[in-house]
């Protein structure tokens, strides 16, 4: 009889077959083209997808010479936002001072990529429907296929649902490693990692 770890690991090997490779690949042309004409890309998540938009503009910016940043890497503003504007226009309110336009992209990273209905991630579709207003791409890489990010960005990498119970660590686990995939493609990778 298998053990929690052999399922999990199980589920790990499942996913990673079946992740729609061709919707990296396009991600991947997009980010090259947004290089070329000098473009920004913004990342934008919240809980453990926070952290992995700070760790993917460490490896763009260092990696691939891209410039990326993300409002979340400024607590200090972060912070100062939420407490005078409110949390749902955290995103919004950033982008609008960095002057986001056509040349730029934002990225979405997001277990439910943010619902209308059920109030959730409301900052991460504020920023959507501001991207979609301003014709910048969006891109973003959720867990499930049915909320605002997986409905209305531009392209979006889905890893597969397959166990319910673990939606939110098995998203934000593959966040990583598409995101890895990603900054050593051969298209973007410039500069070699140390080891």
């Amino acid at each position: 009889m298998k053990n929690f770890l052999d399922n999990y690991f199980d589920d790990i090997s499942a996913i990673s077959q079946l992740i729609d490779k061709s919707k990296i690949e396009k991600v991947v042309n997009a980010i090259y083209k947004l290089k070329k004409k000098s473009g920004r890309l913004f990342f934008l998540g919240v809980g453990g997808s926070a952290a992995n938009a700070s760790h993917a503009v460490n490896d763009f910016r260092k990696l691939c010479d891209v410039d990326a940043c993300s409002p979340l890497d400024n607590v200090s503003e972060l912070t100062a936002r939420t407490n005078d504007e409110g949390w749902d226009r955290v995103f919004i309110d950033y982008l609008k001072v960095c002057k986001l336009n056509k040349n730029d992209a934002i990225f979405i990273l997001s277990v439910g990529g943010g619902s209308k209905s059920k109030n959730v991630s409301v900052n991460i579709i504020k920023a959507l429907e501001y991207a979609k207003k301003n014709k910048v791409i969006s891109m973003g890489i959720v867990g499930i296929d049915n909320g605002f990010t997986a409905k209305n960005a531009d392209i979006v990498i889905k890893v597969p649902n397959i166990n319910p119970l673990y939606i939110t660590p098995y998203s934000e686990s593959f966040q990583s490693v598409i995101l890895h995939s990603i900054v050593s493609h051969e298209k973007l990778q410039i500069k070699s990692t140390k080891w």
